[in-house]
This record gives structure tokens, sequence and C-alpha cells, in this order.
């Protein structure tokens, strides 16, 4: 399968849960994700994950310089993702507690979901925090209504593979 196709897999599971997982000073942790995009810009392959300040994920990622994303296709881990979106890495160990195996990844420190079935390994290239004075006020009222905003992360994809 080649990489369209990979883009097109996330495109079409990314909404149903995805594991976002992260590796800095020496800890690991995995959230929930259901928004993201991937595109090609800078002459690179891009997939851009959202993660909001509140989240432990945040302190980690701030700290890393890559992240993956793990997708699973075949597997049914709806209490996995529903745990690892509710749930706080800084309460935690999310791995253990839910039974989930980090895997190595083939070219970043960071590693993937061994459970899940399609990866994605991506190099942080930019991160952007969202500019609530941009924001369309129909999501920033939908979204946001807490005040608890995203930053934007740009990862060029360095490897994308199926299990």
């Amino acid at each position: 399968m080649d990489s369209f196709h990979y883009s097109e897999l996330l495109l079409t599971h990314l909404p149903k849960g995805a594991f976002l997982t992260v590796a800095a000073d020496g800890k690991v942790n995995t959230m929930t994700i259901g928004w993201g995009s991937i595109g090609h810009y800078w002459n690179k392959p891009i997939a851009m994950v959202m993660v909001r300040y509140s989240r432990y994920t945040y302190e980690l990622i701030e700290k890393a310089d890559s992240f993956t994303i793990s997708l699973p296709l075949q597997s049914d881990l709806k209490k996995e993702l529903s745990i690892a979106g509710s749930k706080s890495g800084r309460d935690i160990d999310k791995l253990a507690q839910l039974q989930l195996k980090a895997q190595a990844a083939k070219k970043i420190p960071s590693p993937v979901i061994e459970q899940c079935d399609l990866f994605y390994e991506c190099r942080i290239v930019y991160k952007q925090p969202i500019d609530p004075e941009h924001l369309d006020p129909q999501i920033k009222q939908a979204c946001y209504a807490q005040g608890d905003y995203h930053v934007l992360y740009h990862g060029e994809i360095l490897a994308s593979y199926l299990k």
C-alpha cells in the first residue's frame, strides 16, 4: 500500500480515535486524538496534531523532538482510547493500566503502540499556538468555551507503515 492510501486511512480512522504518543525526559505518555490533518508542505509529508495546554502530553511534547500516531484498524481498542482520552498521565501510567505496549519506532525516539495497525513517525518541524483572535467565533464557542486552546504540532512524516 502506498503513502496515499496510508493518508486516506488516517483521515478515515482518525475521527474514531488514535493514540498520540510522546517520549521525553525518560517518560512516555499516550493520549487519544480525534482531530488532526495530513498534507504536503515545505516539500515534506506532514501530519499535524493538536494538544491542549492542560494535557500532560503538552508538557512532554514541548520537550520532545518527535511524536507518533498509532491507529487501531483491526483491533477494538474503544475502551483503551476512551480511558487514554479521559485520564491524565500525571496521575496514572496509562500504558501499564491499559495494558498497551510501547514498541520502539523505526526512526524516532517516541514509540508506537504495538496493539495498533497503522503507524506514523513524525519529527516536529513546527509548532503554533492557536490564536483566539483569528479563530472563527462559532468554533471558538463550540470547542473552546473554557479557553483551553490547542497548540498545533506539525511533524514531518519520516515513516508510515502497516503492521
